[in-house]
């Protein structure tokens, strides 16, 4: 009802009656027609009742009333349905400045930010120096993984993370199983590495989270960090990837010298050690 009430009718694309109108807002009646469906159902949806509702339906009323993306998905939740994937709201899709300054902040530490195909969308100098991470390769975060040989030069366990970082994607498709997107990116990495191609056959399925890792950095030598995905409710399309050096070792002192003027002297770019 509150929703119906803030949707004026010339919003709608209706008469707005003047001074007829005894109510601010849509008519339950006017929401029905609007959305195609009857006046006494749409009644009993807005009272709560035990009635039988679809997804189609529920949508048609959502485009009436001009529901956001999270109002849509909790009048699936109220309907008793399985709610859609959340969509961006274009008030939210400059949140990229704030996230910047994010993993700005976590410096000495290395983070970066990727999109649902896991497409590089930012990261910090720490990320660079350590994963080499930069602008001259593939932008994307499985098939650099799997392509770039500074990072597999680093990577001492690489074929272990392999089986993690590959299920982990693995887990991202499936939420998506009809986007093209994460198609595109498998069928690149298929053609670029036979590891990859081999480990995607196994099916093997994990959900995004923690991931430990060593690299030997050809400079401060062994650095052992945990990488966290997380994720901002307003951008589910971005996930944040933070890294942690690992109590009981000297990665965080490391990572404070290597960030710093003197380790820095000379490194534009990391070289394979």
């Amino acid at each position: 009802m509150s929703r119906r009430a803030r949707i004026s009718p010339t919003q709608a694309g209706l008469p707005d009656g003047g001074a007829r109108r005894r109510t601010p807002g849509l008519r339950r009646e006017e929401v029905a027609v609007l959305a195609g469906v009857g006046v006494s159902w749409y009644q009993w949806l807005e009272q709560g009742r035990d009635i039988t509702v679809s997804s189609q339906v529920l949508d048609s009323v959502s485009r009436v009333l001009k529901l956001t993306s999270a109002e849509r998905r909790h009048l699936y939740v109220l309907a008793g349905l399985n709610p859609p994937a959340l969509e961006v709201a274009p008030g939210d899709r400059d949140m990229c400045d704030g996230l910047k300054r994010l993993i700005e902040a976590w410096m000495p530490f290395p983070a970066h930010i990727m999109d649902a195909y896991w497409n590089t969308v930012l990261y910090n100098d720490a990320a660079a120096l350590v994963f080499g991470m930069r602008p001259e390769i593939v932008q994307n975060c499985l098939i650099a993984f799997f392509t770039d040989p500074i990072y597999k030069a680093r990577s001492p366990y690489w074929q272990d993370v392999a089986c993690e970082v590959v299920a982990q994607f693995r887990a991202a498709c499936s939420d998506s199983p009809e986007d093209e997107g994460f198609q595109v990116v498998v069928e690149q990495a298929r053609e670029l590495s036979p590891e990859f191609a081999a480990l995607w056959k196994r099916r093997d399925i994990r959900p995004g989270g923690q991931l430990k890792k060593q690299m030997e950095h050809p400079v401060v030598g062994a650095l052992y960090v945990e990488s966290t995905q997380l994720r901002v409710p307003a951008r589910p399309d971005l996930a944040i990837v933070l890294h942690t050096p690992l109590p009981g070792t000297d990665t965080a002192e490391k990572l404070e010298w290597l960030t710093s003027p003197e380790g820095r002297r000379g490194l534009m770019y990391p070289v394979a050690g």
